[in-house]
């Protein structure tokens, strides 16, 4: 099984994506977590990869493809974060079509913006091992304390609400031409995003099915 999961940020893709990598015992490839370590381990793309990151600009597409591809090779997966625009779209087809592959469905987590505000700026991010947590949704088991590693929680810069609502118009202007790539070749699959987790996941495997 091949899936992609697509939705503004904070829509709960990284989330469904451990769940549904679970359920189906599939690879769960984020491009966020495959540029970062990327970057720590020091490869020539991460190398590379880190040259944009660290002025905060997007990495570009031929990079982030050349990743994707090793990422994706063997095996089946659930995709989050990946495609971003309607050339990643393009991008990914054509490294399926190579292999004699295509996804099953894109999943598309539907969110407002002010689901997408109230969700961010509660979220917080450990500050050495990365892990996810969410004060409402997901909370550490102690205040500001990583279950994992025992490191601080921190807010990250881009989750105040100020820049949420950037984020927000970034991503409706590049989502369109996405959706319709998908919606025209018949993978679209559409779920409401705001409710809870576990509704979620059972929404996506009964369409899935």
């Amino acid at each position: 099984m091949k899936l992609i999961l697509f939705g503004a940020p904070g829509s709960g893709k990284g989330t469904q994506a451990i769940m549904l990598s679970k359920e189906y015992n599939i690879k769960a490839v984020s491009v966020g977590d495959i540029l970062r370590e990327n970057v720590k381990k020091e490869t020539k793309l991460g190398s590379e990869a880190k040259k944009y990151m660290e002025k905060g600009l997007l990495v570009p597409d031929e990079i982030v493809a050349r990743l994707i591809k090793k990422s994706i090779e063997n095996g089946d997966f659930v995709l989050d974060g990946y495609p971003r625009n309607e050339n990643q779209a393009k991008t990914l087809k054509n490294i399926l079509t190579e292999n004699g592959d295509d996804i099953e469905a894109f999943i598309y987590l539907e969110i407002g913006e002010e689901a997408m505000v109230n969700r961010l700026s509660k979220r917080r991010v450990c500050k050495f091992c990365g892990k996810n947590y969410h004060l409402k949704n997901m909370p550490p088991k102690r205040d500001n304390i990583c279950d994992e590693c025992g490191g601080e929680l921190i807010q990250r810069r881009d989750d105040t609400p100020e820049v949420i609502k950037k984020r927000w118009e970034i991503f409706k202007n590049e989502s369109q031409p996405v959706l319709n790539f998908y919606e025209k070749h018949n993978k679209m699959i559409k779920v409401d995003g705001r409710k809870d987790k576990d509704k979620v996941f059972e929404e996506v495997k009964a369409k899935l099915q």
